[in-house]
């Protein structure tokens, strides 16, 4: 059934594998779609080799395997910076993906807007200005290569409903989508089934997670405040057609983690709401 498909990301491996390396390990797990984390030293468009690219290239093609999407999780950057030259900066990271993603068959570019967490932020009418500039300059380098851009609703930006995405991707440009988190939806308390039905269309990609009420994660679903079965239906409801990413946040490296096994149990909880099951 179409938009039961269920990817996994590469973010738990983000310093324990170089990029193509998570995707084998999760081949190994029995996924064919993954979401591709944008961070160094885990995938950094602006240190591979054109052999690196070819190789993460042939690997997708000879294993049948394709990307949902890359992720770029500013955790270092911001394209609203105060300062023009972080902000340009971080443009030309997101133009390195959008380079590779067209090599890797990659359809779609999460585009995050800027975290604030500091005691003082800019007028937000200043940081939507310069991120609406630069989501225009992405779009323009993005023309003809197959790559499009979404925006993604995150709790610790200044745009962080499903109405914001909704509103700023129409200051944006028609082909600007939305890949919707539906574990972020439920931490601000939004209801996320009826954020995706407000969406419609704009859906192009989906995060999911868990996390709970007082303190922002991304773990294993079962495990906090988010029900997959109500936005399971509303995705049903506006056609979506796309896959659901498993968006669990945990580090391979600390010995208390268990990637492998947060993947299989979210997968077995997704299944039980509609989703395709694993293998």
């Amino acid at each position: 059934m179409p938009g039961t498909d269920v990817a996994a990301s590469t973010f738990p491996f983000l310093y324990s594998h170089g990029g193509l390396d998570a995707l084998k390990h999760l081949r190994g797990l029995g996924y064919d779609k993954f979401e591709m984390m944008i961070f160094p030293p885990h995938c950094w468009p602006a240190e591979m080799t054109a052999a690196d690219r070819r190789a993460g290239r042939d690997w997708l093609e000879g294993e049948g395997c394709s990307l949902t999407s890359f992720c770029y999780p500013l955790l270092d950057n911001n394209p609203n910076s105060v300062d023009k030259l972080m902000r340009d900066y971080t443009l030309d990271r997101y133009r390195e993906a959008i380079d590779l993603a067209s090599e890797w068959n990659c359809p779609y570019l999460v585009a995050i807007p800027g975290p604030v967490n500091s005691l003082i932020n800019p007028p937000t009418d200043w940081m939507l200005e310069w991120f609406v500039e630069g989501m225009k300059e992405l779009v323009a380098h993005a023309k003809g290569s197959g790559v499009t851009l979404l925006l993604e609703n995150v709790p610790f930006t200044f745009l962080p409903t499903a109405q914001d995405m909704k509103d700023t991707a129409a200051l944006i440009d028609p082909s600007i989508g939305v890949n919707f988190d539906i574990c972020n939806s439920a931490f601000i308390k939004e209801d996320p089934a009826e954020a995706i039905r407000m969406l419609g269309d704009l859906v192009k990609n989906v995060h999911i997670s868990d996390s709970g009420p007082d303190e922002f994660k991304h773990e294993r679903l079962g495990s906090g405040i988010v029900d997959p079965g109500p936005s399971f239906k509303a995705m049903q409801d506006i056609g979506y057609q796309g896959a659901t990413v498993m968006e669990i946040i945990t580090d391979a490296l600390d010995p208390n983690a268990d990637p492998d096994g947060d993947i299989r149990a979210s997968h077995a909880i997704l299944a039980q709401h509609g989703w395709k099951p694993l293998g």
